[in-house]
């Protein structure tokens, strides 16, 4: 563990201090495009023997921190994770992703659902971010994440990923006092979960509400912005200082409504321009994002050239260099790497 006393980068970007120079992370940098953990997947093959076992959590959290040295080391982990210990269970299959044996339909299944105890059903959690924290020290930030409400009901009731959220929507217009309860049951369970992850060491912690695109503004109104609002609103009560970061994917037409959840940093996806989306969100709004993912299977000078254009746009404050969704599948590591490096030079190149 480092000895330097020195609060991280990242963190200090996140509490709106002034930095040198944007602190960099990647959604999904622990994970397939690094040989190290497909490596390692031959030898556990369960995602959730993965994510729930602590060493190898560990290990994999890890991975692109020794690699790469981001400034921000996210914990090996999925957004599904807190569910069973609310009475969801589910699994994950590789290549098909999760599947839930019995979706959630029925009023009597809601009412069965019990209030989330992370130190009995997320024991492994502690033992992660502990470490991590240990670890790297203050060279690098320790991130938690949850999912979002209305994204952890839309996998809960359609029981797989979906295409057209066809099931949860039909209930959220046909049913919606049941979907509500829901929802509700969620938001204080992930409140609970982002809590213990800071207790447990996470320093920022960012909620995924991935499926919250799907929804036209109205709909997003109503089904997934009063939830986030209520995670927020629970954490910010006990936990004022730390910093909380809001992804969806899809989101240009929600951008200003993410503002309204009350989290301290919008993470942008590449579908808004960085300047736009800066200007939609307002000066005091600090963001994170938003580089198209497919730029790091350009040439390492495109690279480059989009790191640039993205943090000029982005302004000398209250910015995160981040993508605009997780790292594909198959990205090459020398264009990961590039990628860090140039980020942490970016100021002699502006």
């Amino acid at each position: 563990m480092t000895e330097n006393n020195e609060i991280p980068l990242l963190l200090k970007a996140a509490r709106g201090e002034v930095v040198d120079r944007p602190p960099v992370w990647m959604m999904r940098q622990a994970g397939r495009y690094m040989k190290v953990y497909r490596d390692l997947r031959q030898k556990y093959p369960g995602f959730r023997e993965r994510s729930e076992n602590p060493d190898i959590a560990i290990e994999i959290s890890l991975q692109p921190w020794r690699a790469f040295q981001p400034d921000g080391v996210i914990m090996f982990s999925d957004i599904l994770t807190p569910l069973p210990g609310i009475g969801i269970d589910f699994d994950i299959v590789e290549s098909k992703g999760p599947l839930f044996e019995n979706p959630i339909r029925t009023q009597e299944q809601i009412d069965n659902l019990h209030p989330l105890n992370p130190e009995k059903s997320l024991p492994f959690i502690k033992t992660i971010l502990n470490t991590l924290r240990a670890e790297v020290g203050n060279q690098s930030t320790v991130l938690g994440f949850v999912g979002a409400p209305w994204t952890l009901a839309a996998y809960a009731i359609e029981g797989k990923s979906s295409k057209n959220y066809s099931i949860i929507k039909g209930m959220a217009f046909s049913e919606s006092a049941m979907l509500h309860q829901l929802l509700s049951k969620l938001a204080d369970a992930i409140a609970v979960y982002v809590r213990y992850q800071i207790d447990c060491g996470a320093q920022v912690v960012q909620l995924f509400d991935s499926w919250a695109g799907q929804l036209s503004p109205q709909d997003y109104e109503t089904f997934a912005l009063p939830y986030q609002q209520q995670v927020v609103r629970q954490v910010k009560e006990t936990h004022p200082d730390t910093p909380l970061i809001l992804y969806i994917s899809g989101s240009a037409g929600v951008l200003e409504r993410m503002g309204q959840s009350g989290v301290d940093i919008v993470s942008v996806d590449w579908t808004v321009d960085m300047a736009e989306a800066r200007a939609r969100l307002g000066k005091d709004m600090k963001v994170q994002g938003n580089i198209d993912p497919g730029v790091l299977f350009g040439t390492q000078e495109f690279i480059r050239d989009r790191i640039v254009d993205t943090v000029r746009k982005a302004g000398n404050s209250g910015h995160i260099l981040n993508l605009g969704h997780g790292v594909l599948v198959g990205t090459p590591e020398d264009n990961v790497r590039c990628f860090f490096e140039t980020s942490k030079q970016v100021n002699q190149l502006l």
